[in-house]
């Protein structure tokens, strides 16, 4: 789970892209920290790139396929 100090420096959103889950390899359509749904690993990863491939994320077989969602987005002001 994503951990945080100053709660004030972030802000809430009902974005439809916090509800989409990509698969391994996808190119990222935000900047930010995205979690596998079966196991709860995250990454933080730069808009445009790479999601990991299937062999290089790896967990349980009983835990599903891997899926990747967006749980916090970075926002850039410039």
């Amino acid at each position: 789970m994503a951990l945080y100090k100053n709660g004030n420096l972030l802000q809430h959103s009902q974005h439809a892209n916090f509800d989409k889950t990509y698969s391994p390899g996808d190119l990222t359509p935000d900047p930010g920290i995205y979690r596998c749904v079966a196991c709860g690993d995250e990454i933080g990863i730069a808009k445009g790139h790479k999601l990991p491939p299937q062999n290089h994320h790896q967990h349980k077989l009983g835990l599903g396929s891997i899926k990747w969602q967006l749980i916090v987005c970075s926002v850039s002001t410039s």
